[in-house]
């Protein structure tokens, strides 16, 4: 169950469609299901707006099929999966319908959502960093956003970057995705006027820590409204430019 759907509820016993009574028994449904090795949590989406979201890496194909096929059941329209490798999704795919995109280890089941608003940014420092960028940017639009992918527009060739300021000056929320010294969510920051999530990337030589050297960089970056994610979290990093984008609704 989502926002929505509870708003059409509400409307139907407005309107005199629906019970006062068959309603509560609706909003009362098991608000998540009991699967021994998980609790998928069915009540989320009218809580925070956002329906559960699997994190497959660590789970066996077997547990995602079972949690990805209770979420489904009880309403949810789109599930997405997140951290998850190819044979592991080609497995799951042949008991549940996979949309899988290879890049970024992300798949959604279920139906995207029809109608995207506002803009959100998704910027990469190089080709590289794409994995975590497509990460960002199918969640972004599983999540019901519009998005615009500017990728390697790092600060070693600063005007492939200059030539996308349009986008930039335009976004409601910019992601700033860069290994190596992180420097493009410095330089985007100083462009735009929306928040920027930076997301560090462990793509870098040694000196760079697994994206640690990234990660200080980008925390300690000189232009104002520059929030910074963990390392390598595309997903994170787009649901809270979601959180941004829909507020301006």
């Amino acid at each position: 169950m989502e926002q929505n759907d509870i708003r059409k509820l509400l409307q139907s016993v407005a309107d005199g469609s629906v019970s006062v009574d068959d309603a509560v028994l609706h909003i009362k449904a098991e608000p998540f299901a009991e699967l021994g090795y998980a609790k998928p949590d069915c009540h989320r989406g009218v809580r925070q707006g956002v329906p559960e979201v699997i994190y497959g890496e660590g789970k066996t194909t077997e547990q995602i099929i079972g949690i990805t096929k209770a979420l489904i059941d009880h309403g949810q329209k789109t599930v997405l999966i997140t951290r998850l490798d190819k044979d592991k999704a080609e497995a799951v795919n042949r008991e549940v319908v996979l949309d899988y995109h290879e890049m970024g280890h992300i798949a959604v089941a279920g139906e995207m959502p029809k109608e995207r608003k506002g803009k959100i940014v998704i910027a990469t420092g190089g080709t590289s960093d794409m994995p975590v960028a497509e990460e960002a940017a199918v969640t972004a639009e599983a999540l019901g956003n519009n998005v615009v992918r500017l990728y390697d527009v790092g600060v070693a060739g600063i005007h492939r970057l200059l030539s996308h300021t349009g986008d930039i000056m335009s976004a409601r929320a910019v992601i700033a995705i860069a290994g190596m010294e992180g420097a493009l969510a410095s330089v985007i920051g100083g462009l735009a006027d929306c928040p920027v999530i930076a997301v560090p990337t462990s793509v870098g030589y040694g000196a760079a820590f697994g994206g640690v050297a990234a990660l200080l960089s980008m925390l300690n970056s000189c232009a104002s409204g520059v929030s910074v994610v963990n390392i390598d979290n595309g997903f994170g990093a787009a649901y809270q430019a979601s959180m941004i984008n829909k507020m301006g609704d």
